[in-house]
């Protein structure tokens, strides 16, 4: 049964916010009342590059770009509810990136109303509202292209005619809704909100408007919802500040304690390993001139969520809900026996942890794939490294084909090692395995013997050393020298 097409009318929203609008906040958002909630602005050449990913630990949809950042992170909760706002220029590449996300999502968005940097200066964002044919045109190619409802967002132009004019047109592309944050391109927060332009919008169209830019004097409180919706004459609300300050706005019964709001918040933030960069600039958005208070400090000072979660007592919480991830982590791993072969897409792929122990002292996996293409005058192997919750996972091209492990493992050079095993073994090639008979590789190297009186440990010790910095050299080609734990941008 094809799901009921999300309603514009009648609705409060979480409004679309850089680094604020990311999962926990918006399922938070819904937990208190929340109609519908938008996610922050991704930019369209970004998005377009991600591949779908489903995350059976967490039970996600993830869109990973090719350097491993979850650009977004959507979930069943809130299929229905859930508003992709992207950043675009180019009605060809919106397109293709709300065709990517379309069955995971409710509705599709394009910002033609930030005024910040980031959006404005590849054309997008407020941008488009000094080139109205390329309003037009961006979202027709999106009504006629997906099957789901398509909205923009606004900013007012200087007079209340311009403002009806482009916002008849928009109406005429097929749009289910038009959002209008009632404040000219170059205004910020601190000036007045124009309800009268807002009002006009409403009354000249048939499409549903929804009204923004009231956080500041308009909406501190619940109430004041429905009397921002009356003073503007819109369909609808949507409410940014308001809600990053105590998200509880949206229910009818708060707002609610802000310390209750924040571990609800931190819960989710752990339960779906949101960024913690991203989860601590959140927490203090919601503190605001308690950033400077002890538990301010300590959330200031935290580097990831088990140091965030002792500034809320949450401790056990992390600890727990950590565990139950990765006990998750290990049974998918375990369900796939060790050594059989499946394909994904065109990878080889095992189910093969890299055990140190398991092999020669002086000799790895990684070590004989590279002897064995120097033997056979192959061209040496080349690696690609990828990183998701914390793990890696490494692709090998070698004689044409690729081979990875199907495991993640806690180090890069370990997942070299492994997806090295994976191909050693399809090829039928000696892995250096403790117990393994000697192979011509592992004789050439005569451990046990002397040559030029030197131990051929000390040989192998002086090889591996050189193979180790032609390890290094590939990994920086490959661009594996990238730290892990930097922090994702946000568009």
């Amino acid at each position: 049964m094809m799901a009921e097409r999300l309603s514009f009318r009648n609705i409060t929203a979480l409004a679309p916010m850089v680094r604020v609008g990311t999962l926990p906040m918006r399922l938070l958002a819904l937990d208190y009342g929340a109609d519908v909630v938008y996610c922050e602005e991704l930019i369209d050449i970004k998005m377009a590059q991600c591949e779908r990913v489903v995350n059976e630990v967490l039970h996600t949809v993830d869109f990973v770009a090719p350097d491993e950042r979850v650009m977004f992170r959507t979930c069943e909760k809130e299929k229905e509810r859930v508003v992709f706002q992207m950043g675009t220029a180019d009605p060809d590449r919106a397109l293709i990136v709300a065709k990517l996300v379309e069955t995971d999502v409710a509705a599709i968005d394009v910002n033609m109303g930030c005024p910040k940097e980031y959006s404005t200066k590849g054309g997008m964002g407020a941008a488009l509202l000094s080139d109205p044919d390329k309003i037009v045109a961006i979202l027709r190619t999106l009504v006629t292209g997906v099957a789901i409802p398509v909205t923009c967002k606004i900013r007012i132009l200087p007079t209340v005619e311009e403002t009806v004019s482009l916002v008849r047109r928009i109406e005429e592309t097929g749009v289910a809704a038009v959002a209008v944050h009632g404040r000219l391109r170059e205004e910020r927060p601190r000036h007045p909100l124009h309800c009268d332009f807002i009002k006009a919008v409403a009354e000249a169209v048939s499409v549903p408007i929804i009204a923004n830019g009231g956080s500041l004097d308009l909406v501190k409180t619940n109430a004041d919802i429905e009397e921002f919706r009356k003073k503007t004459g819109s369909s609808s609300v949507m409410l940014a500040r308001a809600a990053m300050w105590n998200v509880s706005v949206f229910s009818p019964s708060g707002p609610f304690p802000l310390e209750k709001v924040m571990e609800d918040y931190l819960k989710y933030a752990i339960r779906y390993e949101n960024h913690a960069f991203n989860t601590k600039y959140c927490l203090c958005q919601m503190l605001r001139d308690k950033v400077e208070s002890p538990q301010g400090k300590l959330l200031q000072a935290a580097q990831t969520h088990a140091d965030i979660s002792a500034a809320f007592g949450l401790q056990q919480f992390c600890q727990q809900t950590e565990d139950e991830l990765q006990k998750k982590r290990n049974k998918l791993q375990g369900d796939c026996p060790p050594d059989a072969l499946r394909m994904e897409g065109d990878v080889s792929t095992m189910a093969v942890k890299f055990i140190r122990r398991e092999y020669l002292p002086h000799f790895s996996p990684k070590m004989f794939l590279l002897e064995w293409s120097r033997k056979e005058k192959l061209q040496q192997p080349l690696y690609e490294m990828r990183s998701l919750d914390r793990g890696f996972q490494s692709t090998v091209t070698f004689a044409g084909k690729r081979f990875r492990s199907s495991l993640w493992e806690k180090s890069k050079k370990f997942a070299e090692q492994a997806a090295s095993v994976v191909c050693l073994r399809v090829l039928g090639i000696p892995e250096g395995r403790i117990g393994d008979e000697e192979s011509d590789l592992v004789c050439k190297r005569k451990r046990d013997g002397r040559t030029n009186g030197t131990t051929e440990e000390e040989q192998s010790s002086k090889r591996h050393s050189g193979d180790m910095r032609q390890e290094e050299e590939t990994l920086h080609v490959n661009g594996d020298d990238q730290n892990a734990n930097t922090p994702p941008e946000k568009s």
